[in-house]
């Protein structure tokens, strides 16, 4: 652990161990590491989430899980998973991350969860996921970055298009939620397109 010098002590985070400043700073959020002062509201925001959002994580059940998993979610080597925090205060309005990071092929998958309706329509997520592509082709040097989403969640697929992700391919029937088959869309974007649209 260290004491960031304006802010709550935070854990060592992969951002940060790939060589890059941590916090990432956009107009409306920041992309920063997870610090033990964020474990109740994270704990408050997993709970009430469906996690099909990408995220690989299971919504702690206690606050003292939510602390142990601020403090797993800091050294899990193959994933970086950043707290989305608003600028106008600092509070903790979701999570953003990318998945298995050591694929040979330099490709990651990307998760999103944004807290509740109040806090959705902001633009809080696609700015997120702006920052968090741009971190990961220009200073992980991925080649490509991917995700699913529910094929119903029309408000996530048109700020994923917003991003610049492009449709891959559609899942027919991947899920089960509420006892019904649901279709996945499975999204994509290439350092080159990212490039290109910069």
């Amino acid at each position: 652990m260290r004491r960031d010098q304006a802010g709550p002590e935070v854990a060592t985070a992969p951002l940060e161990r790939e060589g890059s400043r941590a916090p990432l700073r956009g107009e409306r959020v920041s992309l920063r590491p997870l610090a033990l002062a964020d474990a109740t509201p994270l704990w408050a925001l997993l709970a009430g989430a469906e996690l099909g959002g990408g995220l690989r994580l299971l919504a702690p059940v206690t606050a003292e899980a939510a602390r142990e998993l601020v403090v797993e979610l800091a050294h899990t080597a193959p994933d970086l998973v950043l707290g989305i925090a608003a600028r106008d205060d600092g509070r903790l309005v979701g999570l953003a991350g990318l998945h298995r990071l050591s694929d040979a092929e330099r490709q990651a998958e990307l998760g999103l969860l944004v807290r509740g309706p109040e806090e959705r329509g902001k633009g809080f997520g696609v700015e997120a996921v702006r920052l968090l592509c741009r971190h990961g082709f220009e200073s992980l040097e991925l080649a490509r970055i991917w995700l699913r989403v529910r094929a119903d969640n029309a408000p996530a697929l048109r700020a994923y298009e917003r991003a610049g992700f492009r449709l891959e391919r559609l899942l027919r029937g991947k899920e089960v939620r509420g006892g019904e088959r649901v279709d996945v869309v499975v999204m994509g974007l290439l350092r080159e397109e990212w490039d290109a649209a910069r």
